[in-house]
């Protein structure tokens, strides 16, 4: 996993652990851990600019996604937060860095990798500059290493 950076550059989605969310060993089930992931996802993509009255970002896919969980997330009735941020962007693809947590622990940590796509022509495209821009907004300035 990649440093973590400043607060000004991470997305953060706060949810509830729903009942169907708990499998039989009484812990979120693995799999519900994508669709938190992707919930995040959408808020930071589509429903946070929505709200603020700015263009959402459209058409991009997952072409990779890595998770690694750190411990068992159980029922709690306190929020669950994803905070998510970006690690690498390209001229047609960026990484996005997870991390599902509350205040004290981190339960899982995941990356992503999206690419630009056109969904009419069925096939890849490099990123829009607005697209830059808003992808660019969660990624920390890369250190001076003078």
């Amino acid at each position: 996993m990649t440093d973590k950076p400043a607060v000004e550059y991470r997305h953060v989605y706060e949810f509830h652990i729903r009942f169907g969310d708990i499998d039989s060993q009484g812990h979120v089930n693995n799999v519900k851990f994508l669709g938190y992931l992707e919930d995040a996802r959408l808020e930071m993509f589509h429903g946070d600019p929505v709200r603020k009255g700015e263009e959402p970002v459209r058409g991009m896919v997952i072409s990779r996604h890595e998770i690694d969980y750190r411990l068992p997330l159980l029922p709690t009735v306190y929020p669950i937060r994803v905070e998510t941020w970006v690690t690498e962007a390209r001229a047609a693809s960026f990484k996005l860095a997870y991390e599902v947590r509350d205040d004290d622990n981190v339960y899982a940590e995941a990356t992503s990798t999206l690419v630009a796509f056109d969904v009419e022509a069925n096939r890849l495209r490099r990123f829009t500059p607005h697209e830059r821009d808003f992808i660019g907004r969660y990624m920390a300035p890369a250190p001076d290493r003078r």
